[in-house]
């Protein structure tokens, strides 16, 4: 049987609210960051709250690792 899986991606429109309510649930979900053009991986959430930017990081009980991942548009041609 294979290992945990890593780099699940879980899609929400509001990160704030959607690490909130992981960590109220006994979740241990890291830190918001984002992803800066011409720097990478910089701590807070994407200034301009534009999708796809603004993560963090978690695993489930299983071991697999989670990126929660926040889209509110998604990019032309994506369902």
């Amino acid at each position: 049987m294979p290992g945990p899986l890593k780099g699940l991606f879980l899609v929400v429109d509001d990160i704030q609210v959607a690490r909130d309510q992981l960590i109220e649930r006994g979740v241990e979900v890291e830190e918001i960051w984002h992803i800066e053009p011409g720097k990478g991986q910089v701590a807070g959430l994407d200034p301009q709250r534009r999708s796809y930017f603004s993560r963090a990081t978690f695993a489930d009980p299983d071991g697999n690792t989670w990126v929660l991942q926040e889209i509110t548009e998604r990019l032309p041609g994506r369902v």
